[in-house]
């Protein structure tokens, strides 16, 4: 092919291209001005029955006073000598 019919091939895929690209634009922003419609009814029909909500106030934290932990003392039980065997001399 020479490069004049290529040119013009790929003109005409670019040219679908881009009209396929604005159908789809299209098509997105009506289904996108649907679904806001949709939302805005939703939100009419709903009565704003919401309570206000009384806030609370945070709770204060109370700084505690550790206790000191009481060490216990261990007593330590001496060892029990070892016996080494005696051998015979």
């Amino acid at each position: 092919m020479s490069q004049k019919k290529l040119v013009k091939e790929l003109m005409k895929k670019l040219d679908k291209l881009e009209s396929d690209r604005e159908k789809l634009i299209d098509k997105l922003a009506k289904a996108l001005d649907k679904l806001e419609k949709k939302v805005a009814q939703k939100t009419a029909t709903k009565t704003p029955a919401k309570k206000a909500t009384a806030k609370k106030a945070p709770a204060k934290k109370v700084a505690r006073k550790k206790t000191a932990s009481k060490k216990v003392a261990t007593k330590q039980v001496p060892s029990a000598p070892t016996q080494t065997p005696v051998t015979g001399s």
